[in-house]
């Protein structure tokens, strides 16, 4: 969100920053919001001026044993139209900060502007695809046939979207959780939290999923609970409302949950397979950092999600998304998108952004300059967030990046303790 005294006094120059990325702003509204919030604030204030004035008056004429009916009766009526003028102000406010919640964050200087994927910038590319003497399989044609990957019977107890792991399938899902964990915890220097899978709509307004992208959420509607899209927002809400001191930061979480989303909108995208699911497991990096550090922690929790596919031996690369492509609370992110043989193209497996203050505006997450410091004053701290990584995805690469000529899939070496020694999955 962001500060309105800056809508206020920049709108334009707000408006221009966000170039098309503000599209469907409503920016006249906006204005004539800002416009009625500024002429009704003056008036009351006058209002109250004119009230104190009133009252002393009427103290006076008391002091001075005069009639003051006449006064008192004025005065009340200030006092009632403050009370409607109040009224007016606060229906304005909610309206303003209605359509400032839903203004997306400005860019950071370093992103490259454009419209879509095709605008994005490769940074770099680690390692190589794996050569194959004849068409890769695709990880549900691999699930199915080794026995691992059932839709079938997902479909049956949930719906489309779904899927059941069985057998090594389910053990390598949870192999990659605890492996992910151990090194975010143990190497990175992450604090492991297991949060709700549940939150409510102030955590979700926090970071920027609400109010406008409620259409894409699962919803308890009678508790007005929302089943979280990823561990970012009760990681990052943890510290809702509170004011951090300088010497906690930076701060670092690790959480596995699972994640839940409607996909609205996707509907012929991906429906095979564990790409698009609406229910999916993952394991999250969230940091909160002084606003001066936030650039490089994006680059170090970057990096620490890229060293899952480093050790688990993957080839991928990593995209600056474009100002057009990035998601709505985000001012610079970079995609991880890993190598998926059976469809010969890269697809995401992380995202990993800085969102600067925009989410602790929201949020309401602050920080006070260490004792002693000359300027100790409370500014907002920055929040990055990324995934390390998107599980059910990391499944796909190990299982289409490691087939064999005779349909079983290796494990790679790192998740083999994991798996209690196995070093293939083959058909049971």
């Amino acid at each position: 969100m962001h500060d309105l005294r800056l809508l206020r006094d920049q709108l334009d120059d707000i408006r221009a920053q966000l170039g098309a990325r503000g599209n469907d702003v409503q920016w006249d509204s906006l204005r004539k919001l800002i416009d009625e919030r500024r002429t009704l604030t003056a008036y009351v204030e006058q209002l109250r001026h004119e009230l104190k004035k009133g009252s002393d008056a009427v103290a006076q004429l008391k002091r001075s044993k005069q009639p003051a009916d006449e006064a008192i009766a004025s005065m009340k009526a200030v006092g009632e139209r403050i009370g409607q003028g109040e009224t007016d102000l606060r229906q304005v406010e909610d309206a303003l900060k209605d359509l400032a919640l839903r203004i997306p964050n400005i860019p950071h200087s370093t992103v490259p502007s454009g419209k879509e994927a095709a605008d994005n910038v490769e940074v770099r590319r680690i390692g190589s695809p794996p050569s194959f003497t004849a068409r890769p399989y695709s990880h549900w044609e691999l699930g199915e046939s080794l026995g691992i990957l059932d839709f079938e019977r997902a479909a049956k107890i949930a719906g489309a979207r779904f899927a059941v792991l069985t057998g090594a399938g389910a053990r390598l899902e949870r192999a990659l959780i605890n492996f992910m964990l151990d090194l975010h915890t143990a190497q990175h220097g992450y604090r492991e939290v297991l949060p709700p899978f549940m939150v409510n709509r102030s955590a979700m307004t926090g970071t920027g999923q609400l109010p406008k992208f409620e259409e894409d959420l699962f919803r308890l509607s009678e508790e007005d609970y929302f089943l979280i899209p990823t561990a970012e927002v009760p990681l990052t809400n943890l510290h809702r409302e509170e004011i951090l001191n300088e010497a906690q930061l930076p701060i670092r979480y690790t959480a596995y949950t699972p994640c839940f989303r409607r996909e609205a909108g996707s509907y012929g995208k991906d429906t095979k397979g564990l790409i698009r699911l609406h229910q999916f497991n993952k394991v999250e990096l969230v940091a909160f950092t002084m606003p001066q550090e936030s650039s490089t922690e994006l680059e170090r929790l970057t990096g620490h999600a890229e060293s899952i596919l480093q050790q688990l031996g993957l080839h991928y690369r990593v995209m600056l998304l474009c100002s057009g492509d990035m998601g709505f609370s985000s001012a610079k992110t970079y995609d991880i998108e890993v190598w998926l043989p059976s469809q010969n193209q890269f697809r995401e497996i992380s995202s990993c952004s800085n969102f600067e203050g925009f989410q602790a505006r929201r949020a309401g997450i602050r920080f006070k300059g260490a004792a002693g410091k000359k300027d100790a004053r409370t500014e907002f701290v920055h929040t990055l967030n990324g995934s390390g990584l998107a599980v059910g995805r990391t499944v796909v690469a190990i299982m289409e990046n490691y087939q064999q000529p005779d349909g079983s899939v290796l494990i790679p070496p790192v998740l083999r303790p994991y798996m209690g020694g196995l070093e293939r999955i083959s058909r049971e």
